[in-house]
């Protein structure tokens, strides 16, 4: 794993938090519980439900090794105020020729979720956004095509 900067904003580094602690307290518990059970069921070579179980142990320890280290390399997103180019953490407002506008808040990959309007520093758009002002006009490589996003707002 890097030691790259992961943004997040003081509630996506909550949940990821509260992600951490269920999974070490509540999950690790309900699949040890599952493991212990496939084990008394005797011959565990061709013991299906303990394979399950193995590997939902292992998927579980690596996310919270995941966890961890996003947490440890966490560099919050503070709101502030807008220097009026777009940044990590503003909320822009864009509108593509003949479309309604959009509103998207640019936050850092572990919290991206573009069906909620929130979109990674990283992606095509939101890279493309990233230092521009209001009235610019940005261009961003799509399978479709290249689309054109004018900025209408910065918040």
């Amino acid at each position: 794993m890097s030691n790259q900067a992961v943004y997040l904003t003081a509630a996506g580094l909550k949940k990821l938090e509260e992600e951490l602690k269920h999974l070490r307290t509540v999950r690790r518990q309900e699949v040890a519980q599952r493991l212990h059970e496939a084990m008394e069921g005797g011959e565990l070579i061709d013991n299906a439900e303990y394979e399950a179980a193995k590997n939902e142990q292992a998927f579980i320890e690596g996310r919270i090794l995941e966890i961890e280290h996003m947490v440890a390399q966490a560099k919050l997103i503070e709101p502030g105020e807008s220097t009026g180019f777009v940044g990590i953490g503003n909320t822009v407002v864009v509108k593509q020729d003949g479309q309604k506008r959009e509103t998207f808040t640019i936050v850092g990959a572990a919290e991206a979720d573009p069906k909620n309007g929130l979109i990674s520093n990283e992606s095509p758009l939101g890279q493309a956004l990233l230092g521009h002002q209001v009235g610019d006009d940005v261009e961003v490589d799509a399978p479709a095509g290249v689309l054109r996003f004018r900025i209408v707002k910065i918040e």
